[in-house]
């Protein structure tokens, strides 16, 4: 169940901030997230990067083909 929590949980560890934004759908029609990781008490940054990503993207309006 915490199988997925490997890619997480050292930046929590860390005290790192951290922001995951859409990114597309894998072939299976699942969401794929993209994750950025700031420096420490950074939140600014990539609170700035997230927004410019999505600005620059479509993939935070596009919705999953429900089967």
């Amino acid at each position: 169940m915490y199988l997925s929590d490997i890619y997480t949980i050292s930046v929590n560890l860390a005290g790192l901030p951290a922001i995951s934004v859409p990114c597309g759908f894998s072939q299976a029609g699942l969401p794929i997230g993209l994750q950025l990781i700031g420096r420490a008490f950074e939140e600014d940054t990539i609170l700035r990067a997230a927004h410019a990503y999505e600005k620059s993207t479509q993939w935070c309006v596009k919705k999953p083909v429900v089967r």
